[in-house]
């Protein structure tokens, strides 16, 4: 169905079980998941917008369906940091949205987003991050229960150095919050915190639902690298000088 609603420029909004693409003229102009942090989360967490800040744009430009083009007018956001934070979470939703799913696909003729265009992107490239990611996960560690499963710390963890990137996850790992909610708590995108976790797990400092390991397996070693998450705007910016060299 994408692929036939980018042939036609279909305008609208594609319904999945996990998620929603916003098209305009075939493109993806927007993604919405219920497990992927907003662009409002990922800009008022990280500091480069008051939660304030946001309603108020919200309620001035929601209407209009302008809210990005009011921030950057402002001069709230930059132009360009709000074009890369806002390509993390559509690629980010879209990974979800993309997901197997049992439930129906509707497509939605007409319907814009509130936060308005930013940056659309070809759907052949959506498509193509979503299977990346998919095959990087499985490639950390090949068991995907632990990306919905509440997040259990595994008793090694007690007294272990770990990185302030990792302890601050799991911090917030109580049994009950899932990856979803981690990554909300934190203001962070939902990939990198599934990444982290499936690291975390594929070390045996979390547990694997339905894995037994023995009680005095220690598990993989440890990582002996953790990627900075400037790498993540790093891709996000060759993403967006690829997409400007197609126009």
């Amino acid at each position: 169905m994408l692929v036939r609603l980018a042939d036609e420029r279909a305008t609208g909004v594609l319904v999945r079980d996990h998620g929603a693409l916003y098209l305009a003229d075939g493109q993806v102009v927007h993604a919405e998941a219920p497990d992927a942090p907003g662009l409002d989360v990922l800009l008022t967490a990280g500091g480069r917008l008051r939660p304030d800040s946001w309603a108020d744009a919200v309620a001035q430009a929601g209407s209009r369906r302008q809210v990005a083009r009011f921030l950057v007018d402002s001069g709230q956001v930059a132009g360009g940091e709000l074009e890369i934070c806002h390509l993390g979470a559509l690629f980010d939703a879209a990974y979800f949205a993309l997901a197997p799913g049992s439930g129906p696909t509707r497509f939605r003729y007409g319907v814009a987003h509130w936060i308005g265009r930013v940056r659309p992107v070809p759907t052949q490239v959506v498509e193509r991050e979503a299977r990346r990611r998919s095959r990087l996960l499985d490639a950390v560690w090949p068991h995907p229960a632990v990306d919905t499963a509440p997040v259990v710390p595994h008793p090694r963890c007690a007294g272990r150095a770990l990185s302030p990137r990792r302890q601050a996850l799991l911090d917030l790992a109580d049994g009950v919050r899932t990856p979803a909610a981690i990554a909300r708590e934190l203001g962070r995108p939902a990939f990198n915190t599934l990444i982290e976790v499936r690291r975390l797990a594929a070390d045996g400092l979390i547990e694997t639902p339905g894995e037994n390991r023995a009680p005095d397996d220690p598990g993989p070693p440890p990582e002996a690298f953790e990627p900075p998450s400037v790498l993540d705007s790093a891709l996000l910016r060759r993403l967006r000088d690829a997409l400007e060299a197609t126009l």
